[in-house]
């Protein structure tokens, strides 16, 4: 590795970085470029936010005494390169693999992770309970930097933040990583706002020369430091429309500067470690930077998977024969088509119209889709609002992030029974992403609130027909869950059929056992049942469809039938499909011996589906080890 990065290979610690003369960064950025290309390329992961803030990362790491100085990255995807230079480079080729290390910042995996970062807009709140904390302490000295981009100021959480530190007065540096995308282009007036402050070529020559002027305050008397600041405040006037945002929060705004300039960030850095209170540096990137493919095509490069290093061509790992589309294809032109036949329906997402294929339905039919940023309570909120006027939204939030909407739901939407039509997307594991990522929780959470349809499709038709069913008459407050990709339907596009609520269906009779399945999982059962029959072992295998309100009629036939069952769901078992079971066997004085299989109560980690799957137990292998410590292979018997 010497021989092809000949700085990279000598920094194991950002101690190793600070003997480097600064003319040197120069060599080191290209090489740490490099060397994210070559990884990235062969071991698919976030991709384009790293390039782009390799120039920040590495003057962070030059000027500030990381773990002493804490550097807290927002979105975490935008750290390949700190995780590069803080001791895991040898260890880069694991990232987001089964037992490797994470895609994201992570706080038990390195002391230099202050915070760990898989959701978008929490830097700023976290970073000012650091700064708060090290003022307690005395930590005078201590440097505390949030930087937050890829959209991650598109979220209220961070304005939270911003609101709360304007009135600390603590050493607190927020960094700004402008790059005018999240996965999707940034929306909304917020952007339309920096665009306004970035292209204001007056305003930032003169600002120019004033932070040359402040640069050098530590040389000045106290006088000179109010010429400058009555100077600022005056250009501010003359040249912007209006004051600057976060000036109005009480932060000294410095910027915008290039953020691709590592000699004039490690000045500035240097420069800001001697201003006390809160302060923003706006720092303008190019996300992809380094790598044309990249930069010309921002969204396909944020995650792209396998790829060509020297062409820039994204490699399918498919095969000849026809595929299945993934669930979230499914969905999009599945969406797009029902909004064709019924005005009424809108499509909300935030922040992931390509990513949920909600980017079908907004080109076809703009003016009923709505990108709200990465705001999932207002997402929510604000479908409601729509619903309460007689629109029918189809609300798209991955099942992670609807965590951050849960007041929302309850308050909002199920409280007022609104017919909003929640779609949760990467329900269930979702593999390389990880723990933040999983969206095991959400039959649990949402289960036990009233007013709750909540439905999980076993393929792609199913999901086609319970989207249906969700907006046909008056269905109240509805939830669809659905994994991350895993199509297994081929031919999925059949006319659309209306679902009975709360009914499920039977796809395999038996006489020795029953398996009782939500979602996707039931796949696997399928697969079970059918190496089960030839051992002579028969198990019926029911798909419920529906987690509230369960199938009643169901649960009755399988309880006075069978004295064995096995519950399947790929959510975490404590309050989730099985307890749901658990329960209606209890209130109704059933007794028979269920074996749930699910998520444990642990955070998961990440690694391919089919490690993780096999991991939990819930894979095919899973079910036929729990259906022969009943029945043991070697005595293929049936049960009476």
């Amino acid at each position: 590795m010497s021989g092809m990065y000949p700085y990279l290979s000598k920094i194991d610690n950002p101690g190793d970085l600070k003997k480097l003369k600064e003319e040197e960064l120069l060599s080191v950025c290209r090489e740490l470029r490099e060397f994210i290309i070559d990884m990235v390329s062969a071991n698919p992961g976030h991709f384009g936010a790293s390039l782009g803030v390799v120039e920040l990362t590495v003057a962070l790491h030059y000027v500030l005494n990381s773990p002493h100085d804490k550097i807290i990255w927002d979105v975490g995807h935008q750290a390949y390169g700190h995780k590069i230079l803080t001791g895991r480079r040898d260890v880069f080729h694991t990232n987001r693999k089964y037992k490797g290390i994470s895609g994201f910042p992570k706080m038990t995996e390195s002391e230099h992770d202050a915070f760990g970062v898989g959701h978008a807009s929490t830097s700023i709140s976290a970073a000012l309970g650091m700064a708060v904390a090290a003022a307690r302490n005395k930590q005078s000295g201590q440097q505390v930097v949030a930087v937050i981009g890829d959209g991650g100021l598109t979220g209220g959480m961070a304005f939270e933040g911003l609101n709360h530190a304007g009135i600390e007065k603590t050493n607190l540096l927020v960094i700004l990583n402008d790059n005018n995308i999240a996965i999707d282009p940034n929306v909304g007036a917020l952007q339309e706002y920096l665009i306004d402050i970035t292209t204001s070529k007056t305003y930032n020559k003169v600002r120019n020369d004033i932070w040359e002027l402040l640069g050098k305050i530590n040389k000045l008397g106290p006088n000179t430091r109010g010429v400058a600041q009555k100077m600022e405040n005056a250009l501010k006037a003359l040249f912007l429309k209006q004051s600057n945002l976060f000036e109005a929060l009480n932060f000294r705004y410095f910027g915008p500067v290039d953020g691709h300039d590592v000699l004039h960030l490690v000045k500035i850095l240097n420069d800001l470690k001697d201003i006390q209170g809160p302060k923003l540096l706006h720092v303008l990137t190019t996300k992809g930077k380094g790598f044309k493919q990249a930069e010309m095509n921002q969204t396909a490069f944020h995650s792209p998977g396998l790829f060509d290093k020297v062409t820039g061509e994204i490699l399918s790992t498919a095969s000849g024969n026809p595929r299945p589309p993934k669930y979230q294809d499914v969905f999009g032109q599945t969406l797009l088509e029902l909004a064709e036949m019924n005005s009424k329906i809108m499509g909300i997402t935030p922040a992931m119209p390509t990513g949920c294929s909600m980017n079908i339905m907004m080109e076809k039919i703009p003016d009923r889709t709505f990108d709200v940023g990465i705001a999932e309570q207002h997402a929510v909120t604000f479908a409601a609002g729509l619903a309460a006027q007689g629109m029918i939204p189809f609300c798209n939030v991955y099942s992670s992030f609807l965590q951050r909407a849960y007041d929302q739901v309850i308050h909002d939407v199920a409280l007022q029974k609104l017919p909003v039509i929640l779609c949760l997307d990467r329900a269930g594991l979702v593999g390389e992403d990880g723990p933040t990522h999983h969206g095991v929780f959400d039959i649990a959470f949402l289960r036990c609130i009233p007013n709750l349809t909540i439905g999980s499709p076993m393929d792609e038709e199913e999901l086609r027909n319970l989207m249906y069913t969700a907006q046909s008459g008056d269905k109240g407050s509805f939830v669809i869950r659905y994994p991350r990709g895993q199509g297994v339907m081929v031919n999925w596009k059949q006319p659309f059929r209306e679902l009975p609520v709360g009914r499920g269906r039977k796809i395999k009779d038996g006489n020795d056992i029953a398996i009782l399945s939500i979602g996707h999982p039931g796949n696997f059962a399928r697969e079970a049942c059918t190496e089960l029959e030839a051992e002579g072992i028969s198990v019926a295998h029911y798909d419920m469809r529906f987690v509230k309100p369960l199938d009643t009629d169901i649960l009755q036939k399988v309880l006075k039938k069978f004295n064995k069952i096995i519950t399947l769901e790929d959510g975490i078992l404590q309050g989730g499909f099985g307890s749901a079971v658990l329960e209606y066997m209890h209130d109704n004085g059933f007794n028979a011996s269920v074996k749930r299989l699910g998520i444990p109560d642990l955070f998961i980690e990440q690694g391919s589906l089919p490690e993780l799957y096999k991991e939990c137990g819930i894979d095919k292998e899973g079910i036929l080890r729990a259906i022969h410590e009943w029945v043991p292979r070697k005595e293929v018997v049936r049960l009476q």
